[in-house]
């Protein structure tokens, strides 16, 4: 196996390969408004670092979100338009539950909650029972609404938006991962795979409506 990971579901755009055993190369920047202008060039450096060349590669795993519309949809389009050309399978991850798994190899092991940002004042969340188990599907709220008897009272959080909107929080512990990693959604999949576990299917995860809207009553320009 030789496993391309890729991920825009949030700030970070990250790329890493995989050999079945662990990360050979991985690569992150973190850009919420230039995943299309820097992930080809992640993916040319990590292919570089790990001595490789993309035609080589055997899968892809991308992250579904949940996330942004217009961030998420470059990893996505992306991860299809590398597995059609070299005709190789396209897998799909939930992004929260890479950030899960990445908190679960910095220590934490749960019950917890991953949170991140999904602008407009709101998180993309789930909760898990431990770095591998998620136990709801992923949702957006308010952060006032997570809080006191709500689904996140008393666990602890990790994740960009647990950093954003510590109040809703009842502990966000130092050292976790503020964003999504591709080496965890990498060494996620490749043992998901392993273990013959069928992933999800790489279609974007958005939760919500995209913020471009096609005015309505806009004015006809064109001659007729």
């Amino acid at each position: 196996m030789l496993l391309l990971a890729l991920d825009t579901a949030t700030p970070a755009v990250t790329v890493a390969l995989h050999d079945g055993s662990e990360v050979l190369a991985e690569s992150a920047d973190i850009d919420a408004r230039r995943h299309g202008e820097l992930l080809l060039p992640a993916v040319h450096r990590t292919l570089r670092a790990a001595g490789t060349e993309l035609a080589e590669v055997t899968d892809i795993v991308v992250g579904v979100g949940p996330g942004p519309y217009t961030g998420l949809r470059v990893g996505l389009v992306t991860a299809a338009t590398f597995g059609a050309a070299l005709g190789i399978p396209v897998h799909g991850l939930c992004t929260l539950d890479g950030i899960a798994y990445a908190a679960g190899r910095a220590g934490l092991t749960g019950p917890f909650v991953v949170a991140t940002d999904a602008r407009r004042k709101e998180v993309y969340w789930a909760r898990y029972e431990d770095p591998l188990t998620r136990v709801t599907e992923p949702a957006v709220d308010h952060p006032a609404d997570l809080t006191e008897a709500g689904p996140v009272a008393g666990l602890p959080a990790v994740g960009a938006g647990a950093l954003l909107y510590p109040a809703a929080f009842a502990e966000v512990p130092s050292g976790m991962p503020e964003h999504q990693s591709a080496g965890a959604l990498a060494s996620l999949a490749a043992a998901k795979l392993a273990r013959g576990e069928e992933l999800l299917p790489p279609r974007p995860l958005y939760l919500r409506r995209p913020d471009a809207k096609v005015p309505a009553n806009y004015k006809v320009v064109t001659p007729k």
